[in-house]
């Protein structure tokens, strides 16, 4: 049998006198999956050859004295809990109705830390993915119907995804909580939940048939940057055993305690957090309602470099060595930023003004800056380069870090564009690829707004990805019949470009990784900020000793 302790009897439906959760009548348990776990029995949900299990606690509710401490024990239960919906997403602000990836959760809460299992009836020691989902670390949800695991788990997958505490209830740090934690560092709350729910999973995942030696975690956007954040966490460290990264950035991040890099400490920001919302004291902080808080708060969520958590920059731990030396699969989308204009400054009104600011930023780079970004055209060449600076180049920094660590690395470059996306002006946009990834294309799945797939080709695509995806997640290394042979980066720079058709290719974008990686290191070497510093946004590029580059 997949797992000696999931079963599809009545066993226990006498045990099924309550639910520990609400104290509602039981569950009918006679025709649903049962787990049995630590905490108690769950009873989840048949949906065709697949049992699924939505809203599992894997940690004590972050609330009251518990709003910004790392996540305690996960909380236990008698009877039969009922695991046939998902729990409330987390505390989030409104997304405008206009917003492409406008999808709102259907339920919020502070006490928001749970997962869902989606498991193949026959599972054992089967390959786990574990999904965290984007959203900027404000906003989403794993119950977002686009991250329905079914296909992954249809292929043989473990398929896991996770809420995480978002925004200012996520990521604050403040003096006052530093000394009050054990290990006097403040933040990071929603990538140490991150991390408490691979420990559920290392400890629970066989009783769904997973196999806790093969576990991938896998994130886009803000997942992405999560991914990278446990990739060089020494508290994640074992958890995992592989990485799927799609979009990823690694901009400078703020340190606990000292300004750096242009930006403020994370304790200074979290003091004017308070003084913005005349909060003198963490328990008045703490009695805030929070979606009040949430919403007041005008706070930009984002990892903090406390020395425990994360204890380098990302760009620094991967310099050092200190990263997860995992097989990767990471990459971006060639139209990245047509979702995101906002961080895009108006064109110049001609060609020869674009040069003439570049050249008042860049000096003697200019000329290699503008062989990459030229000047014949300018709205291509704005978009492209914010897309290389945020995703491009980190995506392949990890990529060759990883390789160069002799561990097996693939990398993208998703450049796919359908007629809807095409007819917006949405060419592989930001996010675009995971329809195709989760094989989840339907209208009815995807949010309001989203250029909607609606072919056959789109078909094919999807079910060539979740090929690669899940052959990776069990083996290491990408595989679909129905698509080329995915080299490893090692091999001449090797990707697999995802366009109308799927090509294996070498040189991802020509001198794009050079250039950014040198205007990184001079910014950092001058102690400025890198992240959005780039093009016609940048100041002028700087040396160490703080004069002007020519």
């Amino acid at each position: 049998m997949a797992s000696q302790t999931r079963f599809r009897t009545l066993l226990l439906a006498i045990a099924a006198t309550a639910l520990s959760a609400c104290g509602n009548p039981a569950p009918e348990v006679s025709a649903r999956p049962l787990v049995e776990l630590r905490q108690g029995v769950l009873a989840g949900e048949y949906e065709g050859k697949l049992d699924v299990f939505r809203g599992i606690p894997y940690a004590a509710p972050p609330v009251g004295s518990a709003r910004w401490i790392a996540p305690g024990p996960a909380p236990a239960w008698e009877g039969v809990r009922d695991a046939s919906s998902f729990g409330p997403a987390c505390i989030q602000p409104p997304v405008p109705e206009t917003s492409l990836y406008y999808d709102p959760p259907t339920e919020i809460s502070e006490d928001c830390l749970t997962l869902n299992v989606w498991a193949g009836a026959d599972a054992e020691t089967a390959p786990v993915i574990v999904w965290i989902h984007g959203g900027s670390l404000r906003i989403g949800s794993s119950a977002e119907p686009m991250y329905d695991g079914s296909e992954f788990a249809d292929r043989g997958v473990v398929f896991v995804s996770v809420n995480y505490r978002l925004g200012v209830l996520g990521y604050l740090a403040h003096a006052d909580l530093s000394a009050e934690a054990p290990d006097g560092v403040s933040g990071n709350y929603g990538l140490r939940d991150q991390i408490a729910a691979l420990q559920w999973v290392r400890d629970n995942i066989h009783a769904f048939g997973g196999d806790p030696e093969n576990v991938t975690i896998m994130g886009e956007s803000a997942g992405a940057l999560s991914v990278s954040y446990l990739l060089t966490s020494p508290q994640a460290e074992g958890l995992f055993h592989k990485a799927i990264i799609e979009s990823p950035n690694a901009r400078n991040f703020p340190e606990l305690k000292t300004a750096a890099y242009g930006l403020p400490s994370a304790e200074a920001t979290g003091a004017s957090v308070f003084e913005s919302l005349g909060l003198e004291t963490l328990d008045a902080a703490r009695a805030m309602d929070a979606q009040d808080l949430t919403n007041r708060a005008g706070f930009f969520a984002q990892g903090t470099i406390d020395g425990k958590v994360l204890p380098l920059q990302i760009v620094d731990a991967f310099d050092t060595g200190r990263f997860a030396k995992v097989p990767v699969l990471a990459g971006f989308n060639s139209g990245e930023v047509r979702s995101q204009r906002a961080f895009a400054p108006r064109p110049p009104d001609s060609a020869e003004t674009y040069e003439a600011e570049i050249a008042a930023r860049y000096g003697d780079m200019t000329e290699a800056f503008l062989d990459i970004y030229p000047a014949d055209d300018l709205q291509g060449s704005i978009l492209a380069t914010l897309r290389d600076a945020i995703y491009g180049w980190a995506a392949e920094r990890i990529v060759r870090k990883e390789a160069a660590a002799g561990q097996p690395a693939f990398m993208y470059v998703f450049d796919y564009c359908y007629p809807a996306a095409e007819a917006a002006d949405l060419c592989a946009f930001h996010a675009s690829e995971l329809p195709f990834v989760f094989g989840n294309l339907d209208s009815e799945i995807l949010p309001p707004n989203w250029p909607v797939p609606d072919g056959d080709q789109d078909r094919a695509i999807s079910d060539t990805l979740l090929d690669y995806w899940t052959s990776f997640a069990a083996t290491g290394r990408p595989e679909s019949v129905y698509g080329p042979v995915w080299s490893s980066y090692d091999q001449d720079q090797s990707y697999l470009d995802i366009g109308q058709t799927l090509r294996s290719r070498t040189d991802p974008m020509p001198g794009m990784f050079e250039l950014h990686e040198q205007l990184v290191a001079q910014r950092k070497a001058a102690g400025e900020p890198w992240f959005l510093n780039i093009g016609l946004g940048a100041q002028p590029l700087r040396d160490a000793a703080g004069d002007d580059a020519e």
